[in-house]
């Protein structure tokens, strides 16, 4: 396995990104892995490596690079909040368009393309999939928050732009992604028929798949693993 963390040059200044693929039999398919609201830590960049060592290259980015800030131990919640409400789609997109621009002049990357997005994160990974439909094959929202709003640019509002497959995994008990938003989303998806699958993971709360949480649940982490994989694979050859 190769990995190095360095700062790639995007619209708003540097943004520090780990990267990671397999060292052999490449190139490999570009993941750009959205972090969640505690931002970057080791604990992402073990999910990352995972990722990476079923054949792909994943881009892990500091999505608040422009606060200047990455890893958030002994910040309070409050700061981690306003980072988190700083952050608008199209920021993100224009962070994702540096990330693009980066693989796309790296030989060990190729297309098709996949994104993941965990918590604030989920709605990233959609809008990346409508935004370059013909270079995202995949993407996948993990107990993504804000999936349905009033804004022009909401996630369920565009997701038929896509033409890659997405998946959308919703913990049964979550304050940030309530059943309602997400009946709703499944309802907008069904109606436009956009190619989702849409999954409430029975038992299991928000953050269920991150390891050093008090809401990790082994059945369901290891559920939402098989399910990326195998979207990866049907997708991404």
């Amino acid at each position: 396995m190769l990995e190095r963390q360095l700062d790639i040059a995007a619209k708003d200044g540097p943004m520090t990104t780990f990267i990671c693929h397999p060292e052999r039999d490449g190139a490999h398919p570009l993941i750009l892995f959205f972090m969640d609201a505690p931002g970057i830590r080791e604990e992402l960049r073990d999910m990352a490596r995972r990722i990476a060592t079923a054949g792909y290259y994943v881009m892990l980015p500091n999505l608040y690079h422009r606060a200047g800030v990455m890893e958030l131990q002994g910040v309070s919640r409050e700061r981690m909040f306003e980072l988190m409400n700083a952050l608008t789609i199209n920021l993100v997109m224009e962070d994702a368009a540096a990330l693009i621009a980066f693989a796309e002049a790296d030989p060990a990357a190729r297309r098709p393309y996949g994104a993941i997005g965990y918590c604030m994160s989920g709605q990233y990974a959609v809008s990346a999939a409508a935004r370059w439909p013909d270079r995202f094959a995949a993407a996948a929202s993990l107990y993504g928050v804000r999936l349905v709003t009033e804004a022009a640019d909401s996630p369920h509002r565009v997701a038929g732009k896509a033409k890659g497959e997405l998946y959308f995994a919703c913990a049964e008990h979550d304050t940030w992604a309530p059943l309602p938003m997400v009946a709703e989303l499944k309802q907008t998806l069904e109606r436009e028929k956009v190619r989702a699958e849409v999954e409430i993971y029975p038992g299991a709360e928000h953050g269920f798949a991150f390891p050093q949480r008090a809401a990790y649940d082994k059945a369901s982490a290891e559920r939402h693993w098989e399910r990326l994989f195998a979207l990866f694979r049907r997708n991404l050859p």
